[in-house]
């Protein structure tokens, strides 16, 4: 079973304290005599030691200093970043979801082929107003943030017109679970059932439904991911979307979503799943 994207992050801010402690180690400094020579406070040292604090740029280049390396402080602040980079807080990303919405235009816009695995929800990309602004609405007030569903909602059906423009490809793969959840009112849900019934014969889309009693299951119901031609994939957790960039982790889930297409059906045996989660509404 691969690593979770959060273990991963994670991993990615381990291997760049430990590096950090050996160099410690090495040069037979206790904690508080590197803070000293770093001119902090010892508990900032083991604060970074033990992954609690992120150290800066200056803070390694200080370190190796201290260590007598200070060759290794660029390769270590690379390896930092990237590992700061992978794990990006939605609280430290948005203050207004509408913002988030409008966060990616350069990636949209370059991407030639998505693929787009949900196992909760209707994909992003063929949200209706009404169901995003009930979805979003409900991750504001779980999230503390201020309300901006509408705003919001109409910012997330702007951006999903990338299904309509020419030299892309957008395939989605949703297990038929995610039809049933009622992420807004029962109209705003048959709108969105609705619109699912249409989307799937446009030309640019496929749309593929994984059934309940699909059997066998070769891949377990995964988290929610984007992937971005073969560039980069993003996981969405609750509390933080993961980039992930390693091509041996991109790999595990270009595999991944490949068997959970496989599973999926499509055109009228999709439909027909469709339709039952419309007849379920009444």
């Amino acid at each position: 079973m691969p690593a979770s994207p959060s273990s991963s992050a994670q991993a990615a801010r381990v291997a760049v304290a430990a590096r950090l402690r050996d160099l410690r180690r090495g040069a037979g400094l206790t904690v508080a005599e590197l803070a000293t020579l770093c001119g902090w406070h010892h508990s900032k040292t083991s604060r970074i030691e033990n992954t609690r604090t992120a150290p800066s740029a200056r803070d390694i280049q200080l370190w190796c200093r201290s260590c007598g390396h200070p060759e290794e402080a660029a390769d270590l602040v690379v390896r930092s970043m990237n590992a700061e980079s992978m794990y990006s807080e939605w609280r430290h990303q948005v203050q207004e979801l509408s913002k988030l919405q409008n966060s990616w235009p350069k990636v949209f816009a370059e991407t030639r082929l998505f693929r787009i695995y949900s196992s909760t929800l209707v994909p992003g990309l063929l949200q209706t107003h009404g169901y995003a602004g009930g979805l979003l609405g409900t991750i504001a007030r779980f999230r503390g943030y201020p309300e901006a569903g509408d705003e919001a909602a109409k910012a997330r059906v702007d951006r999903s017109q990338i299904i309509h423009a020419t030299g892309c490809r957008i395939v989605l793969v949703v297990e038929e679970s995610a039809l049933h959840h009622r992420m807004a009112g029962t109209d705003a849900m048959a709108a969105q059932l609705g619109h699912l019934l249409t989307a799937g014969s446009l030309p640019a889309v496929s749309l593929g439904v994984i059934p309940q009693a699909v059997e066998p299951r070769t891949v377990w119901p995964l988290e929610t991911f984007h992937v971005y031609d073969d560039r980069f994939v993003s996981v969405e957790l609750l509390s933080a979307e993961v980039n992930i960039t390693q091509p041996s982790e991109v790999e595990l889930y270009l595999k991944a979503f490949e068997q959970l297409r496989h599973m999926a059906v499509y055109g009228a045996d999709a439909r027909t799943l469709i339709t039952h989660a419309l007849a379920a509404l009444r």
